[in-house]
Order: C-alpha cells, then sequence, then structure tokens
C-alpha cells in the first residue's frame, strides 16, 4: 500500500496506517528527516514469498526541500544469528544535487484507446544517484563476419540504486496515483536542483 502526502504529520499517519513496526519506522524516518520540512513523501509496503516464508517490508521515500531520504525495513525470521526473529531498518540520505535520474516507466493496457490522465495498470520508479550501478557486457565484435580477432568488450552502465513497483491489481489505484505523484514532486525537485547550479 502507497501512501504520499506533504506533511510530517501526515507522514507519521501514513506509516502507521502501514501497520508495519510503526513505531520502528517512524523513529528511523523522523532520524534522517530531522528538523526538514517534508515537501513529499510515498509509504509503501509489500509482501514477498520466499520458498516457504511469507516476508514483508516496507519503504518509506521522503523528499525535502533539499535532500531525497530512502528508508527501509525488512523482517527477518530467526537464524543462526538470532534466536528470535528480527527487524532491520537503514535510511539514506541524498542531497538532490546528486539524483543523476529518475525513470518513471508506465504499463498501460489497451494503448490504441489510452485517454489523457487513463492510470497506468502499473508503475515501475526508479530512482538513481549513482550508489549503485548495473553492468551489461557483452562480447564486442567488428562487423566482419569472418573475422575472429578479440575486441573486447561493449557494455552500458546503469544507475539502478532503488527501484520500486507498484500496480494496480495488487497494490490499488490510489497506491499508482500516489507513486505518480511523488515521481513527479522529485522529478521537479531535481530539475529545479539542476537549474539552480
Amino acid at each position: 500500500m502507497a501512501k504520499t502526502g506533504t506533511t510530517t504529520q501526515g507522514l507519521r499517519a501514513a506509516i502507521e496506517r502501514s501497520g508495519y513496526y510503526p513505531t520502528l519506522v517512524a523513529e528511523a524516518v523522523q532520524a534522517a528527516v530531522g528538523g526538514e520540512p517534508v515537501v513529499s513523501y510515498l509509504v509503501h509496503q509489500e509482501t514477498t514469498f520466499d520458498a516457504n516464508e511469507v516476508r514483508r517490508h516496507v519503504t518509506v521515500l521522503v523528499l525535502t526541500g533539499t535532500r531525497f531520504i530512502v528508508s527501509h525495513t525488512d523482517e527477518q525470521a530467526a537464524d543462526a544469528t538470532s534466536p528470535s526473529p528480527y527487524a532491520t531498518t537503514s535510511t539514506e540520505s541524498v542531497k538532490l544535487g546528486r539524483i543523476s535520474s529518475v525513470v518513471l516507466s508506465r504499463v498501460v493496457a489497451n494503448p490504441e484507446s489510452y485517454t489523457p490522465g487513463q492510470l497506468p495498470r502499473e508503475v515501475v520508479l526508479t530512482i538513481g544517484w549513482g550508489a549503485v550501478a548495473r553492468l551489461d557486457l557483452e562480447p564486442a565484435s567488428c562487423g566482419d563476419p569472418n573475422c575472429d580477432a578479440d575486441h573486447g568488450y561493449t557494455g552500458s552502465s546503469t544507475a539502478d540504486d532503488l527501484s520500486l513497483r507498484v500496480s494496480e491489481a495488487g497494490d490499488g489505484p490510489d497506491s499508482v496515483r500516489e507513486t505518480l505523484a511523488f515521481a513527479q514532486a522529485l522529478s521537479e525537485a531535481t530539475a529545479a536542483t539542476s537549474s539552480a547550479r
């Protein structure tokens, strides 16, 4: 379930509504936000299936006037390092000027009859700031079908720091709308930051 909005109180309420260790998540997010006003936020809870286990996790994205904050909380079953179940929460604070890309992929049913404003079936929000990159390599060639020389490798590097998938079927139409709204707010903030330089 995704929730978006623009106030610190609204952020806390959205975290509480998610029902996923709200006290733990809210404390971590509040510590990262500090005293800055919240411009926009998105709270997304997701359930995944891992072999015989059901795992839940929540991602909280917060936009302030100067930073993009991402918080992620996972729960873990008891294991060799811990006799009881536990949760891990991490937060990262990124200056808006470091964000190199905000990619929003939309999946639309029946594109031939698409009308402006129609809600996508699903969206994938990918945000890059240079912390993680994916490198895709393949053997290079010269184009000569008879050439058997080693031409090394060619490839591409793609920023892949955060990717969040929200679907109408799994998360509901409001979650898709909220993800679109947060993506727009983040895109506008990063554009304003780069034009101010």
